[in-house]
This record gives structure tokens, C-alpha cells and sequence, in this order.
């Protein structure tokens, strides 16, 4: 019996259906409103566009904008009626693995109506690794090819170079023979100069004890006094520091020495302190003598006695010292 044309066009969309299905490419077809109106296996597998997808706007689902935005081509190619390809997208797949896509977007038409758009992801991931391999090849190539030219030409000159150095030989032969006779006379001028750093070493080693003994000199005349006591140079950097200074502030030696005197983070208010200090430093006054509220290391509020005074050596200003004390300490005199 002839074959009912109503079975036959089942048959043809069945097996239309099976084809797309079956499709190595991963690929979707939305319709003109950007809904999802199809998806195939590989689409399903590769991008999660399942049967719950299908009949959803294109801009709630993630493929629209994971692994590249989508919605910008296929409104393109919907506008232009035109192919719109994205080469080499790259995409991470839940097992860890990257693959690459070559996105091609096709805008779909029949009998001149546009009835949608097609978004096709080909797998390039191998073709782009060949490819990554040969221009890999190809630039080792050009190098060992530029490394061999190179050896040539290095080996011609090393050739050329033998030549002149043979010559230049002959010549350091004759220059060593007279280079000799003077290294004679040059030893004979050290063993003069090591004399005379001797004499040189054994002068310093006699003023570093002497400096030494001047020091220990110094932290003893600062460690007898009752008053804190704070050396400063000419840029007010604590030179330094007495045992007094640390129990009436609560800052050790190695914490102040080097550092500002106006910086310092004690009870003192230094910056009440800066205009006689500079005025010391400068030379106009001899000496200076106030009292400020401060907070001792304890925490108690002091009415501290500050005397400032220049050190005055070889007719010049080298520095300040800095006493203080707690005013009801009458032991503390200017």
C-alpha cells in the first residue's frame, strides 16, 4: 500500500531530530525573542543546556555569558543576518580540564523570514595544540638555525683571534720579563708600606683604647648623675641616653639612641622643648631652664625641671645636653 504521507514526515523528523541529537558539536538554537528553543546531546553534556533549559530566556541561563558572552554575538548576527565566529574560547570543564571552543552563531532563515539563531561550539582543543607545537618547532628551529650561523661566524673569528692572540703571546712573554723586575721593586716598596701601616695600626689601636676609656668615662659621668640626662646632636638625634633618663621615661638606650629627640613617644611634651633646644643648638642662649607638666613611666603627673645647655668644643656648637627631673627631687640643681 502507498506510504502515508503523515507517517512519512514523522518518520523524516524523527530522524531529523536523531541527526541534530547525534551531532558531534555542541549546539542550541534560540529564536528571535532569545529563548532556548533546542539543545543536542553535546550541548546537554558539555554546556548543561538539559531539557529544564529548553523554553527559557536565553540571558537567565548561564551559557549566556559562561564561557564567553553570547547574547552580544547573537544579536548581531540576528541584526546583520550574518555568521558571527568567536575563535578559541576558552573553557574549564568540571573535571578540571580546559578545552577550546570555536563559537560560530548562524542566524537561521527560511523562505526569507528569520526565525532565529544557532550558537555551534567546535572542539579545537587538538588543532590548537598542533598548532601551539609547530610555531613551538618552527621558533626552536629559527633559533638553533640563528645559534648555528652564530657558531660560524664565532668560529671564524675564534680562528682569527688564535692568530692575534699567538702574536700577543710573544709579546706578554718579553712584557712578563720586564713586568718582573718591577714587581721586584713594587715588593720591595710594600715590605716598606707594611712597615709603616704597622706603626699606622698600632697609633689607632692606642686612640681606640683611648676612645674606649673616654667612653666609659662618659657613661659613668652620665650614670652618677641624679637628673635624666639626654645628649643630642646637631640634628637633635639622641647620641645618648643615662639609666636615669630610662627609669623616669621607661625607654631603654637602644630605643632612643638614633632616633629624633622631638619624636619620641614619652611622658615629656618635647615639643614644648624645640625652641630652647634650637636656641641652644644655635648659640644664643647658654643656657635654659623651665618646667612642664609631664607623665612619668608610672603614670604620674610630674611638674618636670628641664635644663638645657649647648656643648660648646673648638668654638662651635656640637651638641645639647638635656637634663630632667621631677620637680620634688630637690636634689636637682641647675
Amino acid at each position: 500500500p502507498p506510504a502515508d504521507p503523515a507517517d512519512t514526515r514523522r518518520q523524516a523528523r524523527n530522524l531529523l531530530e536523531a541527526a541534530y541529537d547525534s551531532w558531534a558539536p555542541a549546539q542550541f538554537a534560540v529564536d528571535t525573542a532569545g529563548t532556548v528553543v533546542a539543545s543536542n546531546r553535546q550541548a546537554r553534556t558539555v554546556l548543561g543546556i538539559g531539557l529544564a533549559q529548553v523554553g527559557r530566556p536565553l540571558r537567565d541561563l548561564e551559557v549566556s555569558y559562561r564561557p564567553v558572552e553570547l547574547r552580544g554575538p547573537i544579536e548581531q548576527a540576528l541584526a546583520h543576518r550574518r555568521p558571527v565566529t568567536l575563535s578559541e574560547v576558552e573553557h574549564r570543564q568540571p573535571t578540571g580540564e580546559t578545552v577550546y571552543f570555536d563559537v560560530v552563531v548562524l542566524p537561521v532563515e527560511r523562505a526569507g523570514a528569520l526565525l532565529g539563531a544557532t550558537a555551534t561550539f567546535v572542539d579545537v582543543t587538538a588543532a590548537r595544540q598542533l598548532r601551539q607545537e609547530l610555531e613551538r618547532s618552527q621558533r626552536e628551529l629559527e633559533i638553533a638555525y640563528e645559534e648555528l650561523q652564530s657558531t660560524v661566524e664565532e668560529l671564524e673569528t675564534t680562528n682569527e683571534e688564535l692568530h692575534s692572540t699567538n702574536e700577543e703571546l710573544e709579546t706578554t712573554n718579553e712584557e712578563l720579563h720586564s713586568t718582573n723586575e718591577e714587581l721586584e721593586t713594587m715588593n720591595e716598596e710594600l715590605q716598606s708600606t707594611n712597615e709603616e701601616l704597622e706603626t699606622l695600626n698600632t697609633e689607632l689601636r692606642r686612640r681606640t683604647s683611648e676612645l674606649d676609656e673616654a667612653n666609659q668615662f662618659l657613661e659613668s659621668v652620665l650614670g652618677s648623675l641624679h637628673a635624666g640626662v639626654a645628649v643630642l646632636d646637631t640634628d637633635l638625634m639622641v647620641r645618648a641616653w643615662n639609666a636615669q633618663a630610662q627609669e623616669l621615661w621607661g625607654l631603654r638606650p637602644d630605643e632612643v639612641v638614633g632616633h629624633s629627640f622631638l619624636n619620641l613617644d614619652i611622658g615629656l611634651p618635647v615639643g614644648e622643648l624645640r625652641q630652647p633646644v634650637w636656641a641652644a643648638l644655635s648659640g644664643a642662649e647658654e643656657k635654659a631652664r623651665l618646667v612642664v607638666k609631664a607623665v612619668n613611666r608610672r603614670g604620674r603627673e610630674i611638674a618636670c625641671v628641664v635644663v638645657i645647655a649647648p656643648m660648646n668644643g673648638e668654638g662651635r656648637v656640637g651638641g645639647a645636653v638635656v637634663m630632667m627631673e621631677d620637680g620634688s627631687d630637690d636634689s636637682f640643681r641647675e
